[in-house]
Formats: structure tokens, C-alpha cells, sequence
């Protein structure tokens, strides 16, 4: 069966429980920015406002952990990373990507948790170096960056929990297959009128 045909199939399915793994360590010294977006998560243009966020993958070779960076216009995944450790360049590299592919001017709103990563003086540098200016949620707020939560939650609830990776290249494969593949081209969202994120912005720039 076809990556999209299975995905589709197993929407509705049930998926088992599997080991939780903590991502976000906000006890740290780090400066902590303000919750600019206060959950604006409608939004008028591409390229205004980002949020992003780590989870985790489990592979017998050990833990795989993602981050992503979403377009809230849209709810496309402009950005993405993976590695096998949660330091600061995870997320540096997967704001890198979404600003590389898609050039946002300067003024960007870029909204994440108060984790360690996001705070670090790396990634503020990162984000200084574009203009961007740098929301975060409120402590222990899961509501304040609603958008990323959901798409880890149907990311596992349509992928991860039905399968059993043997090896962080293996989930790799799989997890960028379903963010390019299937998640930003074809899978129907309820934000965008039930179409895909990259049809979406296509219909806009035709309309």
C-alpha cells in the first residue's frame, strides 16, 4: 500500500501507548521572552508568524527527537530537524530551514515554550542575526502553543504509534516522508477549509 493510502487508513485508527520522554526544560536562567502571540493562531498572510516545538521519537537504537517549525498561516511545516540529542542546534537548525526556504522579511514572530533550547544565547543570536522577534508560551501552558501540539499529536496518532522503528534512520525516513509527502501536500486541514497546507497557499495566491 502507498505511504498516502496507509496514512489515510489509519486516521481513525487506535494507536498504542508508548514510553514518554520530557522535552521541555524550562528551568534554566535564561532570559525569558514574552507571550507576543497570546494565541493569535489565525493569522493573514505566509510568512507572519511561526511557532515551533520538540517531540520525541522512540527507535531501538534509542530516542529520535524532532523539531519543527510551522507556518501558522497555512499550518505547512516550513522548517524541521532531527537528531539524537535535544541540545540548542536542533531547534537552530530547523528555524534555519523555514528561513532559507522561505526568506520571511524582517519582523517575523517566531513563538516556541520557554525551553532551554529556544532561550539559549545561540538561538537568540540566530534570531537577532534575522530580525525576528521571539514569543514564548507561558510556563506550563501546553494551550499557548496549541498549532505545534496538535501536529505532534497527529503525527504520532497517524504514524509514529503504529510502528516500531529499529533504527533512527528508519524514523527519519518515515517522519520526512510523512512531513513532505503526505502532512504538507496532500492531508486535508480543518484550519485551511479541509485542504492541504500547500494548496492552501496556492489557492490564496491565486485568488
Amino acid at each position: 500500500m502507498l505511504l498516502i493510502e496507509r496514512l489515510l487508513s489509519i486516521h481513525l485508527g487506535i494507536y498504542a501507548l508508548r514510553k514518554f520522554k520530557a522535552t521541555t526544560d524550562s528551568k534554566h536562567d535564561k532570559p525569558i521572552s514574552p507571550n507576543l502571540l497570546d494565541r493569535e493562531f489565525k493569522v493573514s498572510r505566509p510568512d507572519q508568524v511561526y511557532a515551533g516545538d520538540i517531540t520525541y521519537i522512540h527507535t531501538q537504537e534509542g530516542w529520535l527527537y524532532l523539531a519543527v517549525v510551522i507556518d501558522l498561516y497555512s499550518r505547512q511545516v516550513v522548517g524541521w530537524s532531527m537528531a539524537e540529542h535535544m541540545r540548542a542546534k536542533l531547534v537552530n537548525d530547523a528555524l534555519l530551514m523555514a528561513l532559507w526556504k522561505r526568506k520571511p522579511v524582517k519582523g517575523l514572530l517566531w513563538h516556541s515554550d520557554r525551553g532551554s533550547q529556544y532561550a539559549s544565547d545561540s538561538h537568540r543570536a540566530l534570531i537577532k542575526e534575522f530580525g525576528i522577534r521571539q514569543s514564548m508560551s507561558r510556563k506550563g501552558n501546553c494551550w499557548d502553543n496549541a498549532v505545534s501540539e496538535s501536529f505532534f499529536h497527529t503525527l504520532k496518532t497517524e504514524l509514529i504509534n503504529h510502528e516500531t522503528y529499529q533504527t533512527r534512520s528508519a524514523a527519519k525516513q518515515a517522519v520526512f516522508e510523512y512531513i513532505e509527502v503526505f502532512y504538507n501536500r496532500e492531508r486535508l486541514h480543518s484550519a485551511n477549509g479541509y485542504v492541504s497546507p500547500v494548496d492552501y497557499e496556492l489557492q490564496q495566491i491565486a485568488a
